[in-house]
């Protein structure tokens, strides 16, 4: 019989902080819609320590660095009219409501605990954050697993902000291993960035009526494609997706595959693709191989990706001061989808690997570039004016639960990090509260490609599913290195 995990939170201890004054600030329709009855969506940032965590030293950083970055990590929602409306308030919050430390049986095998973890991590994806108080938590779990020798879990709610202002709030916590004195630095995108704006400048400058009408019928086919898509074409159901109708906060396991960067950006440059295209057609890859191991029948089934889309303009992570300063507006949820169809087996075969990768790279690039992507911001805008938030939330869960499986990825830093003096070893996310049965997260970490797998329990073979992206990548890389 296995132990029983018991959860044990240190005991409250009161500030010596005054109680802070009434400030209210609109909570954002994004917001408001991630917290709906609909869809409760929170994001785990999972911290992997080379040492056992000083549990002691956490909370003062909470205290001195995270919780100043923004007002929302000190505030809870609350409800203002019939309307349902909501707003930020601000609240004295005591830290050790936040911090929960879980107390493992001592002497056990690394097997062991690896599945100690891996149940907790499956609990705390699958509960909702107490409303009462700021929607934070931490986790310390000071048990040496096959990958660390302690992790940190940071659950935070998707109303608070997106991938990109929670995880730039996490790095703002951390410091270079090398030197601390320096800055952090991350694989950069802004020439190509430029280069893209640039180019498309240009080509509005010199946009002839016959090119107009043509992005006209291009935008209006595509929002076409994304309301059927949301109220009428659902994904086949396939060993990747069970059509569980359940709104909310599905159990998850979540298991992760770590692959070397400098071998992503070979197969990158050979191909002349991106980053992006290359572990996302890994990915589809995979996902196509484990449906045709599990089930033949439905290797070629329909199935759709929903990809996030970061909608600012400037993408590199800011500092703590530039985060902290309201000028900057670039906190928040802002973000958008695109439908991506996972390309088909030829034959029920992998006749030629690189197809997944070409296919899905044609497809991000013509859909980023498209003019669906703010239609249907302001589509959702005019539904939210006339009919509230949670008939637009009802609407996004819809689209969601549709499809197959959601794909998001971020940028990490290249040096490794320290957070409080521990050396982390290695980071990754995931996102729950999502409807689908597969939800896939990536994201670079030190010259290593982490990809985090979220797999419904109970219907998902995870370590399946995961050899079968192993496999994919084997396959890509091998046929990268032969192309010319």
């Amino acid at each position: 019989m296995k132990p029983i995990l018991q959860i044990k939170t240190e005991g409250k201890q009161e500030n010596d902080e005054p109680e802070p004054e009434s400030e209210t600030e609109p909570v954002s329709p994004t917001g408001q819609y991630l917290s709906s009855k609909t869809l409760n969506t929170c994001i785990l940032a999972i911290l992997e320590s080379e040492v056992p965590i000083d549990e002691s030293c956490l909370v003062p950083q909470l205290r001195d660095v995270f919780l100043p970055i923004n007002p929302r990590f000190s505030s809870i929602m609350q409800i203002t009219d019939k309307k349902g409306v909501r707003l930020w308030k601000k609240v004295k919050v005591n830290l050790h409501d936040h911090v929960n430390i879980p107390r493992f049986p001592e002497g056990l095998s690394t097997e062991s605990y690896d599945n100690f973890f891996d149940e907790y991590l499956t609990k705390i994806s699958s509960e909702p954050l107490p409303e009462e108080r700021p929607l934070w938590e931490l986790h310390i779990i000071n048990c040496p697993t096959s990958k660390a020798a302690g992790h940190m879990i940071f659950k935070l709610h998707h109303a608070l902000g997106d991938g990109y202002s929670l995880m730039g709030a996490l790095l703002s916590c951390v410091k270079r291993a090398d030197d601390p004195s320096l800055p952090l630095t991350f694989p950069s995108t802004r020439g190509k960035l430029s280069e893209v704006k640039m180019k498309n400048t240009k080509s509005c400058l010199s946009l002839m009526p016959i090119r107009t009408l043509s992005a006209i019928y291009k935008g209006a086919s595509d929002l076409g494609w994304s309301f059927m898509k949301t109220t009428c074409i659902s994904d086949d159901q396939t060993p990747i997706r069970s059509g569980n109708k359940n709104p909310v906060f599905n159990p998850i396991n979540v298991s992760t595959l770590a692959f070397s960067l400098d071998q992503i950006k070979f197969i990158k440059t050979k191909l002349g693709a991106t980053v992006n295209d290359t572990i996302s057609g890994i990915i589809f890859l995979g996902t196509r191989l484990y449906m045709q191991e599990t089930q033949t029948k439905f290797c070629n089934s329909r199935s759709t990706a929903m990809m996030i889309l970061n909608t600012r303009i400037k993408r590199d992570y800011m500092s703590v001061d530039d985060m902290i300063n309201a000028d900057t507006k670039i906190w928040g949820n802002k973000f958008s989808f695109l439908h991506i169809a996972l390309p088909k087996l030829i034959n029920d075969k992998c006749s030629n690997p690189l197809d997944f990768v070409y296919k899905t790279g044609k497809q991000i690039k013509r859909y980023r570039s498209s003019p669906v992507v703010y239609l249907t911001s302001h589509c959702l805008r005019i539904m939210r004016e006339y009919k509230g938030c949670e008939v637009v939330a009802k609407r996004i869960h819809s689209t969601l639960s549709r499809s197959s499986m959601t794909m998001s990825n971020m940028i990490g830093p290249v040096e490794q990090v320290t957070l409080a003096g521990h050396p982390i070893k290695g980071m990754y996310f995931m996102i729950t509260g999502n409807p689908q049965s597969l939800v896939i997260s990536v994201m670079s970490y030190s010259q290593t490609l982490r990809i985090g797998v979220g797999a419904e329990k109970g219907f998902i073979d995870s370590k399946k599913l995961n050899s079968c992206i192993e496999n994919a990548f084997e396959l890509i890389f091998e046929a990268a290195t032969k192309s010319k």
